[in-house]
């Protein structure tokens, strides 16, 4: 017999997502809510006041993250739920609370249709998802995954000399590492898409399989200065002209490597950046990401290969440095088949996709069986106060978690 579906309360959900917003809300409805800040405070009180009303267990670990248990009729570990309440400066009303909201929303209506769920289920707020106010992103996670060094990352200072520790202790969401996640039956993270790939398409639900690998490289060209009226064309050396055709050269053969292929040249540093001077040095950024490790190493190999070429060098030397990369996180294909299956049964239009984005599940998958589900994002906008995705599609994305989580807790 085929038991009947959940759905979770649209309203209710869109006023939570609201409430939420006033903490930090800007004057163009966006929200300024840094991480360990006074807004971060406020609403992470209030996101405790909202579980303690359910009856959750409330505890906060080392790293100042916060995890509200609804229990479960066995000893198991628990299906966690949840995302990051940290913005970015104006940022959007979506990013990141969405998915705590989503766990929140979830207890509820487990909780107000009497199901006492099999497995616990744990919402989960991470702090400083966007490493805005103190670097890097996805920092508490990193520490969970041991991905980053705890001791290195509590004495990252913010703009004013504070460090993450002091700040959090400031707050008073300093715990106990005795509380971190440990052990998890399934992570699950809804998100906005962040860019325009489902509006475009007219689709409500992106099953996401994996967050992109990348690379990221600096490229330095060191040319001489000289007076820009008296250096006649063919004797000069100027790093800016090499940089601009190095930044074609190097467009033209990404474009052609293959059509899922993202690449960004989005920084650029001009020396002396004076308009009477031949620059003699510039520095840009190459950054690509693709779910293909072969297709990364063709893009290092062409990037290596802009350092070799004297017909657009004229004189100047180029050198590439590697400033970081990643390797693909794939999600775990049976927690994505059963967000599959659940967004299919619901009858939501979908596509399994990609996140070029990075997010706290890739780091957990690395020891919790993890997946993620984005909703759309209106014209693709986030990090920005115009970023908003409609309540109902919102609803249908936390509906999704609510049947995936369902069909979890049907499971023997």
């Amino acid at each position: 017999m085929q038991r009947q579906k959940l759905l979770v309360n649209g309203e209710r959900l869109k006023q939570e997502l609201e409430r939420f917003a006033d903490f930090g809300r800007t004057d163009n409805n966006g929200v300024t809510r840094l991480a360990l800040s006074h807004e971060d405070r406020l609403a992470r009180d209030h996101f405790r006041a909202c579980c303690e009303e359910l009856g959750l267990s409330v505890k906060i670990d080392d790293m100042g993250c916060m995890y509200a248990t609804l229990e479960g009729t066995e000893n198991v570990p628990p299906i966690v739920i949840g995302s990051h309440i940290d913005s970015v400066k104006k940022g959007g009303r979506f990013d990141g609370i969405l998915g705590v909201v989503a766990g929140l929303e979830i207890v509820r209506t487990l909780i107000e249709n009497n199901v006492k769920p099999r497995i616990p289920i744990t919402i989960v707020n991470i702090t400083n998802e966007e490493g805005a106010r103190f670097e890097p992103s996805m920092m508490a996670s990193g520490v969970l995954s041991g991905k980053f060094a705890k001791e290195v990352m509590i004495k990252k200072t913010d703009t004013e000399g504070i460090t993450f520790e002091e700040a959090l202790k400031n707050i008073g969401y300093d715990g106990d590492s005795d509380n971190r996640l440990t052990d998890a039956t399934a992570f699950l993270e809804l998100h906005i898409e962040q860019g325009p790939v489902l509006e475009q398409e007219k689709l409500s639900v992106g099953v996401v399989e994996c967050v992109l690998g990348m690379v990221c490289y600096d490229i330095e060209v060191n040319g001489l200065s000289n007076h820009a009226g008296t250096t006649p064309m063919p004797m000069r050396k100027d790093a800016l002209f090499v940089a601009t055709d190095l930044l074609a050269e190097a467009r033209e053969k990404l474009s052609v490597l293959d059509d899922k292929l993202v690449y960004t040249m989005g920084r650029m540093n001009v020396s002396p950046n004076i308009h009477t001077v031949i620059p003699n040095k510039v520095v840009f950024s190459l950054e690509a990401r693709h779910q293909d490790e072969k297709v990364i190493e063709e893009v290092e190999d062409i990037i290596q290969s802009l350092t070799r070429s004297e017909a657009i060098t004229e004189g100047c030397s180029v050198k590439a440095t590697k400033l970081w990369g990643r390797d693909t996180v794939w999600f775990d294909q049976s927690v994505v088949e059963q967000v599959e299956e659940a967004t299919k049964s619901l009858g939501y239009s979908y596509k399994r996709m990609v996140s070029g984005a990075g997010h706290d599940a890739q780091f957990l998958q690395s020891y919790i069986p993890s997946a993620m589900v984005f909703v759309p994002s209106q014209n693709g906008q986030s990090h920005c106060e115009e970023e908003y995705t409609t309540w109902e599609e919102c609803e249908r994305g936390v509906n999704v978690l609510l049947e995936t989580v369902m069909g979890m807790l049907a499971k023997v």
